[in-house]
């Protein structure tokens, strides 16, 4: 599962909502989606992609410490490297979520120059941001600190547990699945889940069986994190578990699952993520966006394009990271 978009997630499972503030709408009954129509390979507009570009930096610049946190994911995921000088930065951020963020994305993509950073802070204010330093360290070759990493699952902040777990799945070490395992059985719903993921990404059978439980368990943000985190080992095997997220009562239900078919290679849910481009909910055009992203069909240019000039700068941000994910 890719960071962006996972703190979202997390915070569907702690009392917030993400984009917007809005809980999952109400059920739905939807017809079947119809299928895509045929792929058009057109060229990508680099005019398009320059200005998607400079959304993103424009976030990272952003007063809002959340709409910096996703301008650092974007940057991550569509700029790489290219976003050095900015992710390094944003290791100094004020805000916790915008340090953790950071720490993150300089571990994934083993920016130089940041050691001495991440080891002051191993001692940061924020217990987030500590874990995605001693994550980006371990990265970087210094695991002299990384068994911080499973102290943090001890915590008792079950926000800060999750976050461990998070990282452990993420540093991809098959020595985390006993204590992962042990997890699996937390008393908060977002530590089990996050658990799972981690497994499920370890190659972990267990982390599997939850993952699927919680997608058809009936609860919308559950099935949310559950379906993304299906999708993240690439595994096409579990392509009938994700697509039954189609069926759901939820659109923001169908449009996550609709990007989690786009991770495995398939564009089934394109016309879905289209339509609902259009929709007055802010974060249903976020989530179509991220789908349209993940699905990466070149044709979805036009579609786009006008997300860049959305009235929520969450939007802008999502349509920004998608353009820049589009291939021909």
């Amino acid at each position: 599962m890719k960071l962006f978009f996972s703190l979202i997630l997390l915070t569907f499972l702690t009392g917030c909502a993400g984009p917007g503030g809005v809980k999952p709408t109400a059920k739905r009954d939807d017809p079947p989606i119809p299928p895509p129509p045929p792929r058009v390979n057109v060229a990508l507009d680099e005019s398009l992609r320059a200005t998607a570009r400079d959304q993103i930096n424009a976030a990272l610049a952003s007063d809002d410490p959340v709409i910096r946190t996703h301008g650092i994911e974007a940057a991550r995921e569509a700029l790489a490297s290219g976003a050095r000088a900015q992710i390094l930065k944003a290791l100094q951020d004020k805000e916790g979520i915008v340090r953790f963020a950071a720490a993150m994305a300089t571990g994934e993509l083993r920016l130089d120059g940041a050691k001495a950073i991440l080891i002051k802070m191993i001692n940061d204010p924020d217990a987030n941001a500590q874990i995605g330093a001693l994550f980006a360290l371990h990265r970087l070759g210094d695991s002299r600190y990384s068994s911080g990493l499973e102290d943090a699952l001890k915590s008792p902040d079950p926000n800060v547990r999750a976050t461990a777990a998070f990282a452990l799945g993420r540093l991809g070490e098959k020595s985390a699945i006993g204590i992962l395992r042990l997890s699996l059985k937390d008393r908060a719903v977002e530590v089990r889940l996050q658990s799972a993921e981690a497994l499920w990404r370890l190659g972990d059978e267990e982390g599997l069986k939850t993952l699927v439980g919680a997608s058809l368990s009936g609860h919308p943000a559950h099935a949310m994190v559950a379906l993304l985190a299906l999708a993240g080992p690439h595994d096409t095997r579990i392509n009938e578990h994700v697509r039954a997220g189609l069926e759901s009562d939820y659109l923001e239900v169908k449009l996550v699952a609709a990007r989690a078919l786009g991770i495995l290679g398939s564009d089934e849910a394109f016309v879905l993520a289209r339509d609902t481009t259009h929709s007055p909910d802010i974060r249903q055009r976020y989530l179509a966006a991220l789908a349209l992203g993940a699905i990466a069909r070149p044709d979805s240019q036009d579609i786009l394009a006008p997300l860049l000039k959305d009235a929520d700068p969450d939007v802008r941000v999502a349509a920004a990271a998608a353009i820049l994910e589009l291939r021909p």
